[in-house]
């Protein structure tokens, strides 16, 4: 199995940043499809930002342009810069990495306020 270790979450205020990172226990540059999906509260959870293998990414509408995915094959790490956040982004945030199955990690929470 895969084991994924989330953390970078906090709590900030509309406009700034955060960057998660997700920690992944194996050679990432086998996985093709992982990234990030988040949950809010009495929400489904939904796509944030994912690779799909070849270079490219995909995004959830409401983050395009605002959100950012990378890697480090290296360090078997994927990460989410989150810019210009909003109240409507505060979630707990997933890894995710499909391999032999989805693997979720436990999440870690992003709070957007004032």
């Amino acid at each position: 199995q895969v084991q994924l270790v989330e953390s970078g979450g906090g709590l900030v205020q509309p406009g700034e940043s955060l960057r998660l990172s997700c920690v992944i226990s194996r050679d990432i540059a086998s996985i093709y499809n992982m990234g990030w999906y988040r949950q809010a509260p009495g929400k489904q959870r939904e796509l944030v930002a994912r690779f799909l293998g070849s270079g490219v990414t995909e995004y959830g509408d409401s983050v395009k342009g605002r959100f950012t995915i990378s890697r480090d094959n290296a360090k078997n790490t994927i990460y989410l810069q989150m810019n210009s956040l909003k109240p409507e982004d505060t979630a707990v945030y997933y890894c995710n990495a499909f391999y032999n199955g989805a693997n979720w990690g436990q999440g870690t929470q992003v709070t957007v306020s004032l």
